[in-house]
């Protein structure tokens, strides 16, 4: 019988991608989310009944373990980038994390990959980057072998990076952007499930990896490679971290005031946190380079999935190549 994984938030960002490799190499891929109604569409990434959905709430021992019964490795794609609800950084990165790992051990799993992020530490200011150090401790601790990876910011066709300013250029000739200096090194999102596979398949050593795309910008520069590749002329307005203080707390007041029925996905406090520090992996650590991995530059990936922002949609490089044909 073919081998087992189970990959918590399988059907997310990531997690989606880690699924449809692993289901190409013949594993059998469970997919534990709390709405596996809502992840049907990762069944046809492999044959009938070799990747399925399955009910699992990360906050609950006996969920989290009912889900990895069996399994020969497992996989946690489970993060939070806005406190919603019970989904809190510390009950589900740190507490998560760590109930991952634990109830892993006790299964005799024996091999674990665990996605985190650049820039977790555990004396960090941001609650999230704080809980993210966290989790990856928790995680040791139980599966000292683990494999755990810290990417920067992740594009793909379904990222909440790109395709969000994008989005926002539709609303008018300016793009407000908080800590427009701040540098990041854009990671696809195929690249690290292909990372995660070798951790899962044995290919890869465990450790600690940081993740990093072939290009590092600051955050204007890829609002000007976005906006160039949408066909759109904005005028990038960078907003103070002073004035970004007083906007985030505001959000974050209405947020509490409407009992989260105003999540505030715009700006929070702890997001303005981790702006104002660069998104970049160390020289010094682990990486694509020892996976063997030559990961995607952004020119080849950004005009897949963002045409749809331009004027005139897929049809623009049409227009495009008929003037220049002209003159």
């Amino acid at each position: 019988m073919s081998k087992l994984v189970t990959i918590y938030g399988g059907s997310g960002f990531v997690g989606r991608y880690i699924a449809r490799r692993l289901a190409n190499e013949g594993w059998r891929v469970r997919v534990a989310v709390r709405r596996p109604n809502e992840a049907m569409f990762v069944r046809p990434y492999g044959a009938v009944g070799q990747v399925e959905p399955v009910l699992c709430n990360i906050r609950d021992d006996a969920s989290v373990a009912l889900a990895m019964r069996g399994a020969d490795a497992v996989v946690n794609c489970v993060g939070v980038l806005n406190e919603i609800g019970r989904n809190e950084f510390d009950t589900v990165q740190t507490e998560g994390a760590e109930r991952v790992a634990r109830l892993a051990a006790a299964e005799g799993v024996t091999r674990m990959v665990h996605i985190s992020a650049i820039g977790a530490d555990a004396e960090a200011g941001s609650e999230y980057s704080r809980t993210k150090a966290q989790g990856e401790a928790g995680v040791l601790a139980h599966m000292p072998g683990a494999m755990i990876l810290r990417p920067s910011v992740i594009f793909g066709t379904e990222d909440q990076f790109f395709n969000r300013f994008a989005a926002m250029t539709r609303m008018g000739p300016f793009l407000p952007l908080v800590g427009a200096q701040t540098q990041f090194q854009p990671v696809y999102v195929d690249d690290v499930a292909k990372a995660a596979v070798q951790g899962v398949l044995g290919q890869a050593s465990g450790g600690v990896y940081e993740l990093g795309g072939p290009e590092v910008k600051t955050f204007r520069a890829l609002m000007l490679q976005m906006l160039d590749v949408i066909n759109r002329h904005r005028i990038i307005l960078g907003i103070p971290f002073w004035v970004a203080r007083i906007m985030a707390g505001m959000l974050d007041i209405m947020k509490f005031a409407s009992f989260q029925l105003f999540p505030n996905n715009i700006l929070t406090r702890d997001q303005l946190k981790n702006l104002r520090h660069d998104n970049v992996a160390s020289d010094s650590a682990l990486g694509f380079a020892d996976l063997g991995i030559e990961p995607a530059t952004l020119e080849s990936v950004l005009p897949d999935y963002l045409w749809k922002f331009r004027p005139s949609g897929q049809y623009d490089d049409i227009q495009n190549s008929a003037s220049n044909m002209r003159t």
